[in-house]
């Protein structure tokens, strides 16, 4: 038997000499291919490397960047509350690595916001429309947002990539014709459905609400309490079932991720006083692949529920 000992086998002078001449020559190929991709995007010939606190705007940002974007959203699953978010280690690495941070802003998603590094580019929804903290946060509902983000992610990727300026208005072209077919049905409903009101377990979409034209008629004291994370007051919560039980609303909004006794009893009420109720998630469901059709779902679930009412 013939044992190797402290031989080198034969091919390791050749590892050795194609390493020496991958150094001499500065050749990205000879590395790992992970590096190799970083590498690209790092001068420019690769997708650009994008972190999106939450899948509602990640998914809007590769529909604007196509495969010219390689993007990333951290928070994408109706199981996970943004609010309460805690970001691993290797979530905060990639946000700091990103060529690209797509946030949501005013509160919402500040875990984010507080990691981001000079180097990277950030747009940025609340800047986008100029809302703040104490605002309501869900921008993603609204069509303003929705409008003002997509011109902001096709200008930076355009930034980062000039060559590809074309392709980026080529697709938010295309974006802006769905987006506005989408407005065009909500333009509708408010037409037929004049005087449509509705209550909300809690604010989550209030813009889409607003941009659909329904009134909002749920009790000041109850909205008030909720929308500062507190528990409403037994008064507050019976006038909000009394306003159920009389037929004041159209119909219900409960947004399903912030589920508790309080909402339960609502939902409960609703259905007993045949108030249709339609559910509504804060993160964009798993299934869901694009916002604008995502969006357009819940406005299609409210428009069928209102004319039930």
């Amino acid at each position: 038997m013939t044992h190797l000992g402290n031989r080198r086998p034969a091919w390791h002078g050749l590892v050795a000499l194609a390493s020496a001449i991958c150094m001499a020559l500065g050749l990205a190929a000879c590395g790992p291919s992970g590096d190799n991709e970083q590498s690209k995007a790092a001068t420019g010939r690769g997708p650009i490397t994008v972190v999106a606190s939450i899948n509602q705007w990640g998914s809007l940002a590769r529909r604007i960047g196509g495969k010219d974007v390689h993007v990333t959203s951290i928070v994408h699953s109706v199981s996970v509350d943004a609010h309460d978010f805690e970001p691993r280690t290797s979530d905060i690495a990639a946000i700091q690595k990103a060529a690209i941070v797509v946030t949501n802003g005013a509160g919402y998603d500040s875990w984010a916001t507080k990691s981001i590094v000079r180097s990277s580019i950030r747009v940025d929804a609340a800047d986008a429309v100029g809302a703040g903290e104490g605002d309501n946060a869900h921008l993603w509902f609204s069509k303003d947002a929705r409008r003002a983000m997509a011109t902001e992610l096709a200008d930076a990727f355009a930034k980062a990539r000039p060559g590809k300026a074309k392709a980026f208005q080529s697709r938010l072209k295309a974006w802006r014709a769905d987006e506005g077919r989408l407005d065009r049905r909500m333009a509708d409903f408010s037409k037929r459905h004049r005087h449509a009101s509705y209550g909300a377990t809690e604010a989550v979409a209030y813009y889409l609400m607003a941009d659909m034209g329904l009134d909002d008629r749920t009790p000041e004291g109850y909205a008030r309490a909720v929308n500062s994370e507190g528990e409403p007051a037994p008064g507050d919560l019976r006038d909000f079932q009394n306003l159920i039980a009389k037929r004041g609303i159209d119909l219900l909004i409960d947004n399903v991720q912030e589920s508790n006794g309080t909402t339960t009893l609502l939902v409960d009420s609703a259905k007993q006083g045949k108030v249709p109720v339609v559910d509504v998630t804060e993160q964009m469901p798993e299934g869901q692949r694009d916002l604008t059709v995502w969006v357009g779902s819940l406005a299609d679930a409210v428009s069928r529920a209102a004319g039930k009412a």
